[in-house]
């Protein structure tokens, strides 16, 4: 069953997921810490590219599945117009200011 984003118990993994969900890259940059780092399948990749090739210009959504670790770990269906549509894995690290500071994903 979906967890609609506005049910999600971390605020900024809410709004990560409702600023990839509606495109919105001016307030998905702003939830990011500066410095932020990402890994996706264990690797580590420049967010700024990884960002711009597996969201924004690829049309990416989530649909979360279940959270847990206080909302800061996902299990989503994730799609977008490169890779159609995988079980994803993601867990969020959040700094004090409340910004994410690293994000990893991969296949669940």
């Amino acid at each position: 069953m979906t967890i609609k984003p506005a049910k999600l118990s971390d605020p900024a993994v809410r709004a990560f997921v409702n600023a990839v969900n509606s495109h919105d890259r001016e307030g998905l940059l702003h939830l990011l810490a500066p410095g932020a780092t990402m890994s996706d399948d264990g690797s580590d990749r420049d967010l700024d590219e990884w960002l711009e090739a597996e969201i924004f210009s690829s049309h990416g959504h989530m649909d979360v599945q279940s959270e847990s670790d206080g909302g800061r770990a996902l299990v989503a269906d994730y799609r977008n117009d490169a890779w159609g549509e995988m079980r994803t894995a993601w867990r969020f690290t959040v700094d004090d200011e409340g910004q994410i500071a690293r994000f990893e994903t991969g296949q669940a």
